[in-house]
């Protein structure tokens, strides 16, 4: 059978947001028809995460609400408000069902069952909702190729509970939404500078449809693959690359006014035992025969490693591991402040 990719490396940005104002005048959003996601060999997240649907969001978990009996935006409304804002933005592509993420589960029981002991509750009186969520919603057909690896545009965000003020009266609550892209080979997210909002502070459901519309007006495709395109043409020998872990280890303890003058880096030690390991055992990001590593490939090690990341960081550290080998190529090209990482 002939499948047919179109190369997305020939548009500039997302397509024209359409008619935003219909939608944002809508108090409820309609769901729309979603295609059965094709179970992944990998998940885009591990951690101690476990795939939850769409429906048990809906169907099965409860609505914390602040201290005024305020309700937050549910997990629920967040992953179909940005699913209805990518049916809009890109009608007429193929777009898979939601592929989502939870953890931290919170166990509850209806007040008539206070007295109970736990075997004995009945399904109906128990209660539960996930502190945290994440998720991914895959357009297949954009896609494009680098190095060898499919990539396919991919959308999402998160939702962090334990980072709103529950206990207070209703306030401003926080999300986090991303465009960027899959790769298909590994199921890394790939996630670029201008294609993440970390910190979306919102105070109803429309205000947040309005900043996932101008996210996605605000990505350049483009840029963010020839980026990573680029990434390809730049190497760092073996001596280089034991330079970075070591220095890597360093960075955390170095004195403040030091540390300032150089790149964040948010990935800790266990992400950087497993961007080791993998440097000598990965598969498809691995060094090659003379022991150089080239950055596409270490971008490669950077965001699997990020797999172990809880939710609630997860997207930083995507971002991060973005911006930081971005750094490391302006730094084999002349010198730079990510310079220190290599010296």
């Amino acid at each position: 059978m002939e499948m047919t990719l179109r190369m997305v490396d020939q548009r500039t940005n997302v397509p024209d947001i359409r008619e935003q104002e219909k939608v944002l005048e809508a108090e409820v959003i309609e769901s729309t028809p979603i295609q059965p996601r094709v179970e992944k060999q990998k998940p885009f997240i591990e951690a101690n995460t476990e795939r939850v649907s769409l429906l048990h969001l809906k169907n099965d978990c409860i609505i914390p609400v602040f201290r005024d009996n305020e309700k937050t935006v549910s997990h629920y409304e967040f992953v179909d408000a940005v699913h209805h804002c990518v049916e809009r933005t890109f009608g007429g592509e193929s777009i898979l069902a939601p592929d989502i993420r939870v953890s931290h589960k919170i166990n509850g029981r209806i007040p008539s069952a206070l007295n109970k002991k736990v075997s004995e509750l009945e399904d109906w009186e128990k209660t539960l909702y996930w502190e945290r969520m994440m998720f991914a919603i895959e357009v297949p057909s954009i896609a494009s190729e680098i190095n060898g690896n499919e990539l396919s545009l991919t959308i999402g965000g998160v939702r962090a509970l334990n980072h709103e003020s529950l206990f207070s009266k209703k306030s401003i609550e926080k999300f986090k939404v991303f465009i960027g892209f899959q790769n298909k080979v590994c199921t890394n997210l790939l996630v670029s500078t201008d294609g993440i909002a970390l910190e979306i502070r919102v105070a109803s459901l429309q205000d947040l449809i309005r900043h996932v519309y101008e996210l996605f007006s605000n990505y350049n495709m483009r840029f963010h693959l020839d980026t990573m395109r680029e990434f390809g043409n730049y190497a760092l020998t073996e001596h280089q690359f034991a330079q970075l872990i070591g220095r890597a280890r360093l960075y955390n303890y170095l004195p403040a006014d030091q540390k300032k003058a150089i790149p964040a880096l948010t990935f800790g030690d266990g992400q950087f035992n497993t961007i080791a390991r993998d440097y000598y055992m990965d598969k498809s990001f691995c060094r090659d025969q003379n022991g150089d590593i080239n950055l596409w490939k270490l971008y490669g090690l950077f965001t699997g490693a990020n797999k172990s990341s809880y939710i609630d960081t997860f997207l930083d550290r995507s971002v991060n591991a973005f911006s930081f080998t971005e750094g490391l190529l302006q730094a084999l090209e002349h010198n730079s402040e990510t310079s220190w990482f290599l010296s």
